[in-house]
């Protein structure tokens, strides 16, 4: 078309409306249209000025900043059997949702949740608590394009390093109503024993932020469990399993949607 009157009519039109929605029509036929759904999507919101999106529930945690609906890839650390592991794992595996244990992360060899990541196909890196110390093993994290990590029965410390690279996207779960009974050296046993000694009559699981200091994160979710007369640290345990079963990764859903 020569470049006259009706070209510069016709041309902006083209550009703005006509290929766009060409586009989106071909999209159908070649699995891309929820790209470009998202994007329209995205596109209106910031139009309409209803936010950024990708923000969290309380905008604690702000997904990855895509276009199309790719899977937000969560790392899980874990040190035994992996029982909350597999829980979080067929949970997001039957939701059909774009969240996906891509690594699994353990610093004990023959741990059981290695066993849970075979089984299942997930990659499993393992690690030692020098380099976990000087690195966070941020590198490797980074190049397998882990996005959120999820600590389930992890036993170390967090580094700083590891900390300051994922800002707001590692979280962790204690068997015991923080602030008390955390900190270091109050893990699986100890912690129930502890309650029991104190003649408690309520325990249950908090879910909370990770920084540089033991349980000291801000809190995120708390459930409640009554303790009997009866109860010892191992009937109290399975209480609290019961618990972090029913809502580890229901939480994960709601940081991540």
């Amino acid at each position: 078309m020569e470049k006259n009157w009706a070209f510069w009519l016709v041309y902006p039109l083209f550009l703005t409306i006509l290929w766009p929605f060409s586009v989106i029509f071909v999209s159908f036929f070649t699995g891309q249209f929820a790209f470009f759904k998202g994007y329209l999507t995205r596109v209106g919101s910031r139009l309409l000025g209803s936010g950024s999106a990708g923000d969290s529930v309380a905008g604690n945690y702000a997904a990855p900043s895509t276009l199309s609906a790719a899977p937000i890839h969560i790392a899980i650390f874990a040190s035994g059997a992996g029982s909350n592991a597999r829980k979080i794992i067929e949970y997001f595996e039957n939701k059909g949702l774009h969240i996906k244990v891509s690594l699994i992360v353990c610093n004990v060899p023959g741990a059981g949740v290695l066993e849970i990541a075979e089984e299942k196909g997930i990659p499993s890196l393992m690690i030692n608590k020098s380099d976990f110390a000087a690195n966070g093993y941020v590198e490797s994290l980074k190049n397998a394009g882990i996005d959120f990590i999820v600590l389930a029965g992890f036993l170390w410390k967090v580094p700083e390093v590891l900390v300051r690279a994922y800002p707001k996207a590692i979280i962790n779960i204690h068997p015991a109503l923080l602030p008390k009974y955390g900190g270091k050296g109050m893990y699986g046993a100890r912690v129930h024993e502890a309650v029991i000694a104190a003649g408690e009559k309520e325990s249950g699981i908090t879910i909370h932020w990770v920084n540089e200091h033991y349980d000291e994160g801000a809190i995120i979710f708390q459930a409640k469990c009554s303790i009997d007369a009866t109860d010892t640290p191992t009937s109290l345990a399975n209480k609290i399993h019961a618990l972090e079963h029913a809502h580890f990764a229901p939480t994960i859903e709601k940081l991540l949607s």
